[in-house]
């Protein structure tokens, strides 16, 4: 297999594949529902509110994974660790 490919998630069946995983399916139906939920109201600033819901539950989840390794957090979420602990500050995720 030639290329990059950082940003596969395994399918399971052994092989990879890109597009809608399980997370994207997941995010897809519950944006479906907080449509849903809006009555024909125009939501705002959506992204922000997608963003906002989503990077902290992220940002646990990796440093779980990583047990508190923030370097390595940084380098699987793709960003510095500056960044990162910026975010983590944000987030009230600093200790």
């Amino acid at each position: 297999m030639s290329g990059n490919n950082k940003h596969l998630a395994p399918n399971g069946d052994g092989g990879s594949r890109t597009g809608d995983g399980a997370l994207g399916n997941m995010a897809h139906e519950a944006l479906q529902k907080y449509f849903h939920t809006l009555n024909g109201h125009k939501p705002e600033e959506l992204y922000d509110l997608v963003i906002g819901e989503v990077e902290k539950p992220l940002f646990r989840a990796v440093l779980d994974y990583t047990g508190g390794n923030q370097s390595l957090a940084a380098s699987i979420l793709g960003i510095n660790r500056g960044t990162l602990r910026k975010k983590l500050r944000r987030h009230g995720l600093l200790g």
